[in-house]
């Protein structure tokens, strides 16, 4: 197998699973026709496969049909010969690393867009046969913790002791999302989670406790949910004593809507409100032609700065026209480029962190309605 950073001649050969999803078909448009990768579409219906690849217009792209929880699927995906894959076929909470592994056998590089906490964090249970290998499998390069990490590494400097971090996402109602986004969503809403709060560890419970946070666009309300960052910032950032991250819908309909469905779970009156994502999912798409297609992300620091007087800033991003799913595409698509490029010297497997600066993310959202910027708030 050619080693991943060959860096020019011959192209990467990346097979991408879940490509006909919400964010693999995205990954997939970007990838294709780039003559840096030979481009792989892998998913369980190989109709919708091939219409993707009629679609992209690139006659070198290949399909083929793949499930990632059969008993051959060492086998099956050595058949593919991969050097990168690019796994997006969520939800993770529910995975283990089966398919990571089964690149370690074939001798290929992985890359993940999962957002689950325990999947995330976890990765690294797999470093030391990565690195004997010589490969490099990398989790969670999506919004969290890829670029959310980046904006914290970016802004680190500006503190002489960062004391808070709290982040947020709201897309616009009109932005598309998937079964395995919404599993995601219910998975923990009402269950608790465990988030490091003032100096020690406390249980809130998703998406109950809620606030009305400033974006960009305006105030929209966000509760608590569980991703990877919550784990893993207070290590990275050991200085830091409140780590929290919160989320929400842009219709207050919607948003109260969930937020009941979680009482019904802390309750103990639902179970599993995951298992209601399809049926939740294409309840909402009826209230689409509502709302906009405009959503956000911010990162809000708190601290002391260089000179010890207390500091605040929050980064921003601003989507539009419907961009907001290349959001938590980026950091994956950037970092098989660099991969590509022969620019990544890392081994072994880590969450995605540290691996990309912000100004190379920033640089992917080019040419999307993406805008991003920097305040200090009083």
């Amino acid at each position: 197998m050619a080693n991943l950073s060959q860096g020019a001649g011959m192209a990467l050969r990346v097979v991408l699973i879940g490509a006909t999803g919400v964010f693999g078909s995205r990954i997939a448009r970007r990838l294709a026709g780039d003559p840096r990768f030979m481009l792989i579409l892998v998913g369980r219906q190989r109709p919708a496969l091939e219409a993707l690849r009629d679609e992209l217009g690139d006659a070198s792209v290949e399909v083929a049909t793949l499930d990632v929880i059969a008993s051959d699927l060492p086998a099956a995906l050595a058949r593919l010969a991969p050097q990168l894959v690019i796994h997006t076929a969520g939800p993770f909470q529910s995975q283990d690393y089966r398919v990571a592994e089964a690149c370690l056998v074939c001798g290929s590089d992985y890359i993940d867009l999962a957002d689950g906490r325990d999947f995330v964090s976890g990765i690294g249970r797999l470093d030391e046969r990565a690195r004997k290998a010589g490969r490099l499998l990398v989790s969670g390069a999506s919004s969290v913790p890829a670029l959310s990490s980046a904006v914290v590494d970016a802004l680190l400097p500006r503190f002489s002791a960062l004391h808070s971090i709290e982040h947020a996402i709201n897309p616009g109602n009109r932005t598309p999302r998937g079964d395995a986004t919404v599993a995601s969503i219910l998975g923990y809403c009402g269950r608790p989670i465990r988030v490091w709060r003032d100096g020690r560890w406390q249980h809130v419970y998703g998406w109950i406790s809620s606030k009305r946070q400033a974006f960009p666009f305006g105030r929209r309300r966000v509760g608590v949910c569980e991703v990877p960052d919550l784990e893993l910032f207070p290590e990275r950032y050991p200085q830091v004593r409140t780590v929290l991250f919160r989320a929400g819908l842009e219709l207050p309909l919607l948003q109260w809507g969930t937020w009941c469905a979680a009482w019904l779970v802390r309750l103990g009156l639902v179970r599993n409100l995951a298992a209601y994502a399809p049926r939740l999912r294409r309840f909402s798409e009826r209230f689409i032609r509502f709302g906009s297609d405009v959503g956000g992300m911010v990162v809000e620091l708190a601290g002391s700065g260089i000179d010890g007087a207390s500091l605040r800033l929050r980064w921003w991003l601003d989507a539009a026209a419907g961009d907001g799913p290349q959001v938590p595409v980026t950091p994956a698509v950037v970092l098989a480029q660099r991969l590509a490029d022969g620019l990544v010297a890392a081994k072994g497997a880590q969450p995605c962190m540290g691996l990309l600066t912000l100004d190379q993310l920033v640089d992917g959202f080019a040419g999307y309605a993406l805008n991003t910027g920097l305040e200090v708030l009083d």
